[in-house]
């Protein structure tokens, strides 16, 4: 039944009008930040009394409160809104899904597929996201290819251990990751049954163009971790284009929590991200590898939607950002399209 219905699907998109040759994939990965904790609809109350507890009379957020995507896209109506030149809402205010970008989902053990929008986050909040909302948008817009975006993310996971990858593991010891084991396999496993997660893809071709990484926050919790971040991450992507192609590019969001005031173990961690693109320090990675620097997106809890640190507040600006970012390095990596 399943060939059956890829078939059927198969034949019936090759009579749709022509589309370039080989559809874009890109993989994201990491842990909470990944799986999504931005914010769209809730954002912080701007009358908040953080004297006292918050309460029915003292409310910690509210809807198109600071720091939420809505905000965001009532502040810049001419970039974000409709007609706008990355439009995310249509004229009723509803939120776009782009149906040029697909998404395949899992996020702490739930998973879900579909165009892009929002809910491809923390399981159960369909109005949160992650960085694959911004980075779906700049690369859906840029690109004449068609795109998939493959995101495995489970919070509260190192790299050290649960992402630890096997040239880690066979070098320095300890175990192979599960998180790597299971991304890898998972990633495998869809891409060969593209026609049956996504039928209208069913017959297309693809190349996996890119990998995204944004994880760190656990790994900075403890010293060892932090010591061991650098060579973890390069065999990291070593590893993974191993698996997916060796000429893949990749691209970093550094775990710039705290902004300028970052400093201790997790500044460690960020020094050990920036370095994979560090021609002098891994010249392999030159030209390949891309780090966007978070330090400059971190918003206060003022302005925000919790006091989460280790969830960016829950800011939907820095979420989306991270993303827009993150897609744009991966842009200026990519080489052009072999023609049709």
């Amino acid at each position: 039944m399943k060939l059956f219905l890829s078939l059927l699907v198969m034949s019936v998109f090759l009579g749709s009008p022509a589309r370039a040759a080989k559809m874009k994939v890109f993989i994201l990965c990491g842990q909470s930040n990944m799986v999504g904790h931005g914010k769209a609809e809730e954002g912080g109350n701007p009358r908040f009394d953080f004297s006292v507890p918050q309460g029915k009379d003292n409310p910690r957020e509210v809807p198109g409160g600071l720091g939420c995507l809505r905000a965001m896209v009532n502040e810049n109506p001419a970039k974000f809104g409709p007609g706008g030149t990355m439009p995310l809402v249509d004229a009723n205010g509803r939120w776009l899904v782009r149906e040029d970008v697909k998404i395949f989902a899992y996020c702490d053990g739930k998973t879900r597929k579909g165009g892009l929008g929002l809910g491809y986050a923390a399981p159960g909040a369909m109005t949160w996201f992650g960085p694959e909302f911004g980075f779906g948008h700049a690369v859906g817009q840029a690109l004449e290819e068609d795109v998939l975006i493959l995101k495995v993310a489970t919070g509260g996971t190192s790299l050290a251990k649960d992402w630890r990858p096997p040239t880690a593991a066979a070098r320095r010891g300890g175990a192979v990751g599960p998180r790597y084991t299971h991304m890898v396999g998972l990633v495998k496993e869809t891409l060969k049954d593209m026609g049956w997660e996504f039928p209208e893809l069913a017959g297309r071709d693809y190349e996996v163009a890119g990998f995204g990484w944004h994880q760190g926050w656990q790994d900075g919790g403890e010293k060892a971790m932090a010591e061991e971040y650098e060579a973890n991450m390069a065999d990291l992507i070593h590893d993974v284009r191993k698996e997916f192609g060796a000429g893949i590019a990749v691209v970093i969001a550094n775990s710039g929590f705290f902004g300028d005031k970052l400093s201790g173990i997790r500044l460690e961690v960020l020094n050990a991200q920036n370095a994979m693109a560090d021609g002098a320090r891994h010249p392999e990675f030159k030209g390949n590898v891309a780090v966007v620097d978070t330090r400059p997106m971190w918003r206060e809890r003022t302005v925000s939607p919790s006091n989460f640190d280790f969830h960016w507040n829950h800011n939907g600006f820095t979420h989306y950002e991270m993303g827009a970012e993150m897609g744009a390095a991966m842009l200026k990596m990519l080489k052009p399209s072999a023609p049709n």
